[in-house]
């Protein structure tokens, strides 16, 4: 298996690396909140005083609308777009689009979404690694779109669509005048696409359901597509989430498509209903129409071969990153870790698609700090469990074991890989509750209560049955959950659940249940991460050009109070944007948040200029901390 190559291995590193020991115990792990999604101030959540200290700015409802608006008191700059250069030599961008796919290597990817930034030890607020997932593309990565020709993509816009996904590594750093810059050339920086191998760990390493005729082992991967959200590990390795992987496989075959859950149940394309990219046109590896005469049959399990969490050594830009497959293969939004006083793990999901479902992976063994040899491989062995909701308040967390729960030969699960190549199916059979949209997960960073991100549903009630954690028919606005592990254990497998809020504007419909927002409204909230004071902040991802969002303007960035739930926009983004991505400096001065797929031209602004998906730096005008 061969990698697209255009890339210079680098100059000399800015610092001397440092081990990994003194990297945790210095910035990361300075307080274990930093590496839980929960990035961390230090400070003790004791304070008196109102965690909500800014001014909410107002919705922006203009249709030309082309800027980030933030609360006063604070600034908001572009720091990182689409195109920017990466990697050593890299050209620069071209407005017009026509970088080729060679020059896309040693760029930034496009869209913009989950990210962290991860501090060096010599200076943890001034100092680290930003590490941003590219989630997909758009028409605008070429001068006219996407072209076709007889029904075929052109190789080299398929090439340079393949090499705009995946993940960008840049080092940071503040200069002497205090401002945050990119090190140019760093040997840190690393651009990871579609073609980037990658090796297989767990149960599906060298299994047959992942063997192709590229890879008859089973046991290399070339690359990582649309990858959403990211969760960090207590050891400092970042963990990227394959989710609407399904998109880019065609199965020509009807009848095989129907044979096979791991297609069907997932969303793979067959007849009827084409690709969004058409790589597969051009690029066998795309197409699963099993071809029997061919080795392994062609490319038919290269889609099991997505869906999972991929773990990526930042600090190590020689690394093979890793598919960790015992964590299940799905839409997975995000890979959120929960660590308990015990060292007992836990991994949080969402399954971004109408009636799927929460999960969590509870590694087999407890993490232990400063034991380099005993965690790396803590992902590989442990239990998958999907979440069912009782109607009472009370939930369990139902194991995804072979041979457990229904997930046995007679009811056509093979093995345990089996199970896990088809997560989704095994969640049906074990009777999980089938929820609206689950998507980002966050956890208080005191208490570890789980928050998990609902973003909308338009087929509860007809497709899906109303359940008091999904309350409304049609539901357009989403809502936001929480729930309780007993006795606060990551590793527990009973919960209490609660509605936290409900999205959108108040209306008869809501007047009889609970969670109803207490301060600004929003729909659709995606991206949640709570900040080390205890203020959970809240991304929203909702068409504004649809009349029943007319009253919320563009996609903001909200903070809410998790204990008066009330409810502040900190942030508006342009026109057509997604707001998502948020990650902040250990002392919480800078954060870091991304404008993905604005629809006018920003960051330029100008209104001709091509719009360009952008990582925005936020400061308050006094140094002090976001959110005061």
């Amino acid at each position: 298996m061969k990698e697209l190559k255009d890339r210079d291995s680098g100059s000399a590193p800015s610092m001397p690396v440092v081990s990994r020991r003194v990297l945790l115990k210095g910035g990361l792990g300075a307080s274990l909140l930093g590496i839980l999604g929960c990035e961390a101030s230090g400070n003790l959540i004791t304070s008196n005083k109102p965690l909500l200290g800014f001014t909410s700015v107002p919705v922006q409802t203009d249709p030309h609308f082309d800027q980030v608006v933030v609360a006063p008191g604070y600034q908001a700059r572009p720091f990182f777009s689409w195109g920017d250069p990466v990697l050593a030599n890299a050209p620069p961008w071209q407005s017009d689009g026509s970088n080729s796919w060679q020059d896309q290597l040693r760029q930034a990817g496009q869209n913009h979404d989950g990210m962290h930034f991860f501090p060096f030890a010599d200076a943890p607020n001034e100092h680290g690694l930003l590490v941003v997932n590219h989630e997909y593309v758009n028409p605008t990565l070429h001068p006219s779109g996407f072209s076709w020709a007889e029904g075929q993509r052109p190789l080299d816009e398929v090439r340079k669509e393949q090499a705009a996904h995946g993940l960008s590594i840049i080092e940071i750093r503040k200069d002497t005048h205090g401002d945050w810059q990119m090190v140019p050339a760093s040997s840190f920086n690393r651009r990871l696409t579609a073609h980037t191998p990658m090796a297989v760990s767990g149960p599906l390493s060298g299994h047959a359901l992942m063997r192709t005729e590229a890879d008859p082992n089973g046991t290399e991967i070339l690359g990582t597509l649309n990858n959403c959200s990211m969760g960090v590990t207590p050891w400092g390795t970042y963990l990227m989430c394959e989710e609407n992987w399904h998109n880019y496989f065609y199965n020509a075959d009807a009848k095989d498509h129907q044979a096979r859950p791991a297609h069907w149940r997932n969303g793979v394309p067959t007849v009827g209903r084409k690709t969004y990219q058409g790589w597969e046109t051009v690029d066998p590896r795309f197409d699963a129409t099993p071809h029997p005469e061919r080795p392994n049959s062609g490319y038919v399990n290269e889609p099991n071969r997505f869906g999972w969490v991929v773990e990526v050594d930042p600090f190590d830009p020689k690394s093979t990153p890793v598919k960790r497959t015992a964590l299940g293969r799905f839409c997975r939004e995000c890979a959120t870790v929960s660590l308990g006083d015990n060292g007992v793990m836990a991994v949080y999901s969402g399954d971004d698609a109408r009636g799927e479902y929460i999960y969590k992976f509870v590694p087999a063994r407890a993490y232990v700090a400063d034991r380099k040899e005993h965690n790396p491989d803590l992902l590989d062995q442990g239990t998958l469990y999907v979440a069912r909701l009782d109607e009472d308040g009370t939930g369990e967390w139902k194991a995804l074991v072979w041979g457990q729960n229904g997930l046995t030969a007679e009811n056509g699960f093979s093995d345990q890989a089996f199970v896990l190549v088809n997560t989704r199916l095994a969640a049906d059979q074990v009777g999980a509750t089938p929820m609206d949209r689950p998507e980002w997960v966050a956890i208080h960073p005191e208490n570890r209560d789980v928050y998990v991100s609902l973003t909308n549903n338009r087929d509860r009630g007809s497709k899906q049955p109303l359940h008091p954690a999904n309350p409304r028919a049609h539901n357009l606005h989403g809502q936001i959950l929480k729930l309780q592990e007993q006795d606060g254990n990551p590793g527990a497998t009973t919960f209490r659940w609660e509605l936290f809020l409900l999205a959108g504007e108040a209306d008869s419909e809501q007047q009889n249940l609970t969670g109803n927002i207490n301060g600004d409204v929003f729909s659709s909230p995606d991206g949640l991460a709570f900040d080390g004071d205890g203020r959970l902040w809240i991304e929203t991802d909702y068409d504004d050009d649809e009349p029943h969002n007319a009253a919320m303007g563009c996609n903001q960035l909200l903070c809410a109070d998790p204990i008066s739930r009330e409810v502040r926009r900190f942030l508006v983004g342009p026109r057509g944007c997604e707001i998502t991505g948020i990650t902040f400096t250990p002392d919480q001065r800078s954060m870091w948040i991304n404008i993905q797929h604005p629809g006018i031209s920003y960051p330029a602004s100008d209104g001709t200029t091509r719009p360009r998906s952008t990582t925005v730096l936020i400061t308050k005008d006094d140094g002090g901390v976001i959110g005061t």
